[in-house]
């Protein structure tokens, strides 16, 4: 690394969230200024930095000076401690005052505000008032340079600094030094890794219990981003002492510890035992609770005779519902809570829509909703109703996702207004989520859920919808029959197909392909080919009638590549198309993009597609509907990813007219039958699959889905030990 000193000229940018900052430098002993980015907290104007790093020329900005390392000490020159003083970072100082300050003081400014505040008096406009303003408002920034410092000295970028600061303030230090795995639960950012590295820093020893109960958090926490939301305590230890190399006895010893003081929770079944971390724990227990609640306690509809309702229903629309369909409305108005599941072409919209009908004649009170903006726009397309995601029914409050208490408007003590709610692609739900819907469901108000059980599970832990049928405790009916025209569709009969286990039927020219291709790389070029000219020539838009989906994100078929190379084919580089590039990849105006978490203030939500249409140095704009434009500073680009290509995780609740699909070897670990099944029934017109037919035969075969470890069926059946 490079190494440069100086003193800072001016603020460039600065991110909200104080992770990312760029700004002007005056490098000691050279003429002019050096533009400099930096993961970290902007620093002030006037001070003195040193930095370590390495020049890069970026394609629109020039030479910069990326710092890896800053280390921030007080300007020493008078003219370097009046832009320090006049740069708004102490209260209470503006330009004018600034001048006063230096002017009476000179290079003993900053010392006289730390050791002798009162002396501040002696200027002019100064009270004792805005002088105790003045010395309290240095005095933080003081700290904070000593955390960053602290930081810095051993080994950790001063670039958690402010966070630390904000945490903790006049105590960080303290904190940092004697139980850094705070950090850990009570700081946005930074993990078992880095909390370790401070541990490492001030000399804790590898056995320390502190250290072995946040390893156990951070073995839970990678087990619940798998889907899980408990393990069995004996892999549980063994991951933990490998993960820590430490001996396994010590583990065991911190894990009843932390059992007895209810900071971790456990469960049996079977004589296994199985740990949770509390808020799964708390989730599960709670959601089970609910519905068990909701099935005995909603109010009556005081319908007397719901099938003469439904034939009634049947008359007025000139629709026959077949012997289940008949079964899942008539239950619709008389269970408390209810579950219908079925797959594509099953009529599971014509229910709902008889159902609504059905409720809305009763004079009541229907709120409609779904997990993402998109399976919630198709929502109110097929039933004509209003319908928003389940966050924005609860009113999240766009906090921590760890942060359980404030998380949501809507709770157990603010609950919704509504007689029925219901809410589909509920296959999507985790655990955590529909605790928190269900603890805003008001007192008798009934729940119906909607969902197909066999796509793939939600993203997050908990296979909420498949362990409420497992459990045969809360009334459900399963539709099986294809009824709409679309039976016909080789799509809907290749998805029950595949399903069933059975090879899907293929053949070139119709709405269900496969071409099959031996190279990674070959299939790649063939989807390029296929989007770029072989589909457009048939009438298709590449950006709007066309979906690739892949299973991973890595590798030559992967998100990540397959989002390179479109783009490269359908958006490409122009002298006038502007361009911004980060670590991972290029946005350019014109491209297609993806909204990648819920953001409330700006109205996106995760999985919503836009484009580009306006990016400039600060500020990318992105058109997401004819009513819905949105802007993003820089610092916001991590919300965005291309969306070219998507995971087939990504892609649940939505529907496009093609989708294309690679299947290639280097998928295997992912080359499951759910997944395959749920990338098909996203088609509405054609399905095309490339690549090997050993990779096809791998994921028609391979049923044997992820276990994951959740006991919400067994406590929904009090089967428990």
């Amino acid at each position: 690394m490079e190494e440069i000193e100086g003193t800072v000229d001016s603020i460039i940018f600065a991110s909200a969230d104080g992770r990312f900052s760029v700004f002007r430098l005056h490098p000691e002993r050279q003429h002019g200024v050096v533009n400099v980015t930096v993961n970290a907290p902007v620093p002030l104007v006037g001070q003195q930095l040193h930095l370590s790093g390495e020049w890069i020329v970026h394609p629109r900005f020039g030479e910069q000076f990326r710092a890896e390392y800053m280390v921030t000490a007080a300007p020493t020159s008078a003219a370097g401690i009046e832009r320090f003083l006049a740069s708004g970072a102490i209260e209470g100082i503006g330009q004018a005052v600034a001048r006063r300050i230096v002017a009476k003081f000179g290079q003993d400014a900053l010392d006289i505000i730390e050791k002798q505040p009162g002396r501040l008096q002696e200027i002019d406009g100064i009270g004792k008032k805005t002088a105790e303003k003045i010395y309290k408002s240095y005095t933080a920034q003081s700290e904070l340079r000593e955390v960053m410092l602290w930081l810095e000295t051993h080994g950790v970028s001063g670039a958690y600094g402010a966070r630390i600061f904000k945490q903790y303030g006049s105590f960080a230090v303290d904190v940092l030094e004697h139980n850094p795995y705070r950090l850990t639960r009570e700081v946005d950012g930074i993990g078992f890794t880095t909390a370790d590295a401070i541990a490492r820093g001030v000399g804790m020893a590898g056995d320390d219990t502190s250290r072995i109960a946040a390893g156990l958090d951070y073995a839970l926490l990678q087990i619940s981003l798998s889907g899980h939301c408990c393990i069995p305590e004996q892999p549980l230890v063994e991951r933990t002492a490998k993960l820590l190399h430490v001996d396994s006895e010590f583990v065991w010893e911190v894990l009843r510890e932390q059992l007895r003081m209810e900071r971790l929770a456990q469960d049996a079944i079977g004589g296994l035992n199985l740990i949770y971390p509390q808020y799964l724990y708390i989730a599960e227990t709670k959601t089970a609770e609910s519905l068990l609640y909701l099935k005995e306690q909603a109010e009556p509809l005081l319908v007397d005779t719901p099938a003469e309702l439904v034939s009634e229903w049947e008359s007025s629309t000139k629709l026959v519902l077949a012997a289940k369909q008949r079964e899942a409305v008539e239950a619709a108005l008389t269970c408390g809570i209810f579950v219908l599941t079925g797959g594509p072409g099953t009529g599971k919209t014509t229910v709902v829509r008889a159902m609504l009908d059905l409720l809305h004649m009763q004079g009541l009170e229907i709120l409609l909703g779904a997990p993402t903006g998109r399976a919630a726009k198709r929502l109110a397309e097929t039933t004509g109703q209003k319908a928003v995601t389940v966050h924005r029914l609860l009113e999240a409050q766009g906090v921590r996702d760890n942060d359980t208490r404030s998380m949501f408007a809507r709770d157990e003590d603010e609950q919704l207004e509504a007689d029925v709610i219901i809410l589909d692609e509920v296959s999507m739900m985790d655990i955590v989520l529909m605790q928190h819907f269900l603890a805003a469901v008001p007192a008798g108000c009934h729940v119906i859920l909607v969902g197909d059980v066999d796509q793939l599970p939600a993203v997050g832990p908990g296979a909420v919808l498949k362990d409420i049928l497992r459990s045969e405790v809360i009334p459900s009916v399963r539709l099986t029959e294809v009824f709409r025209q679309s039976e016909e569709s080789a799509i809907v009969r290749n998805a029950h197909a595949i399903n069933a286990g059975h090879i899907p039927v293929c053949s070139p020219g119709s709405d269900f392909q496969f071409m099959e291709i031996d190279d990674a790389a070959a299939t790649a070029q063939s989807i390029v080919e296929l989007c770029e000219r072989v589909l457009p020539e048939q009438g298709f838009s590449p950006l709007l009638d066309i979906q690739v989906l892949s299973p991973m994100h890595r590798q030559v078929c992967g998100v990540e590549n397959l989002n390179r190379l479109l783009q490269a084919a359908l958006n490409p580089p122009s002298p006038a198309k502007a361009e911004f590039a980060n670590s991972t990849q290029i946005f350019r105006l014109g491209d297609k993009v993806m909204q990648t978490r819920n953001n409330y203030t700006k109205n996106v939500f995760n999985g919503d597609i836009g484009f580009i249409e306006r990016l400039e140095e600060s500020l990318v704009t992105v058109r997401y509907s004819d009513e819905l434009v949105v802007d993003y500073e820089r610092n916001e680009l991590g919300e965005l990813q291309l969306a070219y290509a998507m995971s087939v995780h990504k892609s649940q609740g939505s529907e496009y007219p093609i989708v294309i699909l690679p299947l290639v070897p280097g998928h295997y670990i992912m080359l499951q039958r759910n997944l395959l099944y749920t990338a098909v029934t996203r088609a509405r017109q054609r399905v095309i699959l490339l690549g090997t037919r050993a990779a096809l035969n791998t994921a028609v075969s391979n049923d044997r889905t992820k276990k994951r470890y959740t006991l919400l069926a067994e406590r929904l059946s009090h089967t428990l030990d």
